[in-house]
């Protein structure tokens, strides 16, 4: 994990979804995950409906058919974070004002 210091600049981007079962496609390159996602996809958009609707919409399988999702941010610094380290992510950046135990977009936009 980033240190303290490191992570002075981060500020959260966007709302994501993380498909960690689907497959990358033979056109798609691996290096245009976040840095700390190993696999799968990641649908990025405004609130986090959008980013399964997305999902949904490029792999033609419901929501449950696409296997297990984490529902998260991309960072400043091309990472995905969980909703919690969002919100820590978002409270040093001064996106939110008040502590909030997890992250949700309506929370900084």
């Amino acid at each position: 994990m980033y240190e303290e210091a490191q992570k002075k600049d981060e500020y959260i981007i966007c709302a994501a979804a993380w498909y960690r079962d689907i497959e990358l496609g033979k056109l798609i390159e691996s290096n245009v995950l976040p840095l700390n996602c190993d696999r799968g996809l990641v649908f990025c958009g405004y609130r986090h409906m959008q980013c399964i609707y997305t999902a949904v919409s490029v792999t033609g399988k419901r929501d449950f058919e696409l296997g297990g999702c984490i529902q998260g941010f991309l960072t400043s610094k091309n990472r995905f974070v969980t909703r919690q380290e969002a919100a820590r992510i978002a409270l040093a950046a001064k996106q939110i004002t008040d502590e909030v135990r997890a992250l949700y977009s309506e929370d900084i936009y």
